[in-house]
């Protein structure tokens, strides 16, 4: 499969494709992709006067063929197909349209060339079946986040961290990582913040290093994500489905990517999946979005990252306490303990409508409840 590394190129057709979008900010574009708003502008006219080529030179398709045979049209399909292994006709046809191919034929006529040729196994054909999720509303509302287990490296083990954006399945983010620890998570998503902005809210997995919504749901990790203004929300013990688009995700990856990633140094599983999620984000057609690709409905978040997170500022009633190690603090001469991960920080404590219970607040965020009457042993 033929790999390009990451260029300038794929930089500026990614910056195009969302400062294209009718409701985007030009601005906030630039400061995302570290650029000044000379050359983004510049970048979008020369797009504007002369599509792809007044970006840079680049390997293309013509925009239009008229003169083109059946003969060529085979030969597009099949050399698009050897670039894609995984696209099927639909995603063929939708992808031959997009670069001004004339009578491009129907899915079905590619699919029984792609037969003819020996290039579909109809058991693994048949295995994939389409079925409906729930989808947010807009982009950035909400974000998956999950490890796609881990494959060999040659010096350890490559663990593939993806973040999604599940109303555009626009891929935020395909990071290689060494390990699944929260400071490797944090620095990865500090780039993307960084590049993208901040959704309203992520969803994650159970257990580490994310935590879980029934028994332990923070860690240092979710506590960050809580400063940064994020809710954070847990897929349902033993329901993969509600992780569901970045498990589907987690399939594309594998069949694209990273079986041909094996026993590749770190820094080299980083360079293919930097080349592949362009095309994936910017020219690979979606089949949940109608056979466009997910920038087509993404767009870039509003709200930056603070490279300080906030210092909440809680109410005149508020009864504000320090949280101390292991998560105890003091309320009304008693020891009260909430998770070890908001060591070091100020939580909130309001009455309720029952006598003796208050509830317990990071932020905006409610962590926990406790009663008077049922302090814990402190040891």
């Amino acid at each position: 499969m033929p790999w390009q590394q990451v260029t300038p190129m794929s930089e500026k057709k990614e910056f195009v494709s969302l400062a294209l979008r009718e409701e985007a900010n030009i601005s906030r574009l630039c400061r995302y992709f570290q650029v000044s708003r000379k050359t983004g502008y510049k970048w979008l006219n020369r797009y504007r006067r002369e599509g792809e080529g007044g970006l840079g030179d680049r390997s293309r398709r013509p925009r239009s063929s008229p003169g083109a045979t059946p003969p060529l049209l085979e030969a597009a399909v099949l050399e698009m197909r050897q670039a894609h292994p995984a696209w099927g006709g639909r995603k063929i046809q939708a992808r031959l349209q997009a670069q001004g191919w004339t009578q491009v034929p129907a899915a079905s006529t590619i699919t029984n060339i792609l037969h003819r040729h020996g290039l579909i196994d109809p058991e693994e054909s048949a295995r994939h079946q389409a079925w409906r999720r729930f989808e947010a509303e807009a982009a950035n509302d909400l974000w998956q986040m999950d490890f796609k287990g881990h494959i060999p490296a040659a010096r350890g083990r490559c663990h593939p961290l993806t973040v999604l954006d599940d109303h555009s399945r626009f891929a935020l983010g395909v990071e290689a990582c060494a390990d699944e620890r929260g400071v490797t998570v944090q620095e990865r998503l500090t780039r993307i913040f960084r590049r993208y902005g901040l959704p309203r809210k992520i969803l994650v997995d159970n257990g580490s290093p994310w935590g879980s919504d029934w028994e332990h749901p923070y860690t240092p990790l979710t506590v960050w994500l809580l400063r940064l203004g994020l809710q954070v929300g847990h897929s349902r013990p033993k329901h993969p489905q509600t992780l569901g688009k970045d498990e589907r995700f987690h399939r594309t990856l594998k069949v694209e990517v990273l079986q041909y990633c094996l026993g590749l140094e770190l820094t080299q599983c980083q360079v293919r999946f930097d080349a592949w999620r362009p095309i994936y984000n910017l020219e690979r057609p979606h089949e949940a979005l109608g056979l466009a690709p997910p920038v087509s409905r993404y767009r870039e978040s509003p709200r930056s990252f603070p490279e300080s997170p906030a210092v909440w500022d809680y109410g005149p009633g508020d009864q504000v306490r320090k949280v101390q190690a292991e998560g105890w603090f003091s309320f009304q001469g008693r020891e009260f303990r909430v998770s070890k991960a908001f060591r070091g920080q100020e939580v909130a404590l309001r009455p309720t409508l029952c006598d003796e219970v208050y509830e317990v607040f990071f932020g905006p965020h409610r962590i926990a409840q406790i009663n008077k009457r049922e302090a814990p042993d402190h040891d």
